[in-house]
């Protein structure tokens, strides 16, 4: 049992499946999550942007509840591919577009291939600093896990990415379903032998050349992709804004929706649909900082 109810296509590389939410004939907003996460860290932010837009946010293959079959690209250019094939599929051809993880590399790759109007990094891998160390290992002993190993080393980095108790259990269960069991110990094995980071290396002058509104989320205690990659991100990308929230780390969506949602919310309004930004009444503003670190603090 899922916790939402998904839409599924065939794409080059396998059955890819979805949540398909809002008018489909509104501006398109499209999430991607993958490696070991998938569309529910997107949960919090789908209902709000819901009325205002269509929300496509797809599974990864080899994620959430996409199939993982025997031979499929799981790389971060095949991903690109599929996911054009998808929005293709569903008449999508301008829309806004925002990545987390492992999937904002894909978002990259996307971003300057496809018609992406405006784009939003969350905790995103880049450049040459993936694979990180942490996952280079374990792409070194993934043949070496079973599957009371795959649980464990998820549940771990479930819990080094979060704040403590901000994820319930269901939660944590939710994001663990695809990886149980005997195919799970299959899945989990193709999805980390495919964090190689091909793609990214010297995408530098291509994203300095990308024109289009752009916002670059992070928690500063993330552990699995440094804080200092948001300023490189937010120097390289020219209409960019950084914003890093203290105390949070790698799933900043899990760590801060009350804050993160919001923001990304009526970020979207203003540089994406054009829609002046108004305070409801008797609701302050969010306040958040945007901008660079002072040179010398660490993340």
């Amino acid at each position: 049992m899922t916790w939402t109810e998904k839409r599924r296509v065939r794409v080059s590389g396998g059955e890819m499946a979805f949540v398909d939410a809002g008018d489909p004939e509104a501006p398109a907003v499209v999430l991607l999550s993958g490696g070991f996460t998938s569309s529910y860290l997107w949960r919090n932010l789908i209902p709000l942007l819901a009325p205002w837009t269509r929300v496509v946010a797809p599974d990864l293959l080899g994620s959430g509840d996409s199939e993982t079959s025997d031979g499929a690209d799981l790389r971060l250019g095949a991903h690109a591919t599929h996911i054009r094939e998808l929005l293709d599929g569903l008449g999508v051809e301008r829309f806004a577009l925002a990545g987390h993880g492992h999937a904002g590399g894909v978002a990259q790759l996307l971003a300057l291939d496809a018609d992406v109007e405006a784009l939003v990094l969350v905790d995103s891998i880049a450049f040459e600093a993936w694979p990180a160390p942490r996952m280079r290992e374990l792409r070194e002993r993934v043949d070496e896990v079973d599957p009371d190993a795959v649980v464990v080393w998820l549940e771990a980095a479930l819990e080094g990415g979060t704040r403590q108790g901000r994820l319930r259990k269901e939660d944590v269960d939710e994001y663990l379903r695809p990886f149980r069991g005997p195919d799970g110990l299959e899945r989990f094995v193709r999805v980390a032998r495919s964090f190689d980071g091909e793609g990214l290396k010297g995408l530098e002058p291509r994203l300095e050349a990308l024109e289009i509104p752009a916002l670059v989320l992070w928690g500063e205690e993330d552990t699995f992709v440094d804080a200092e990659l948001a300023e490189r991100l937010g120097d390289v990308l020219p209409w960019s804004s950084v914003a890093l929230f203290p105390g949070c780390g790698h799933f900043l969506l899990e760590d801060a929706p009350e804050r993160v949602g919001p923001i990304l919310f009526q970020w979207l309004r203003t540089k994406y649909l054009k829609v002046e930004h108004r305070h409801e009444p008797d609701v302050g503003p969010i306040a958040v900082t945007l901008g660079r670190r002072p040179p010398g603090e660490g993340g």
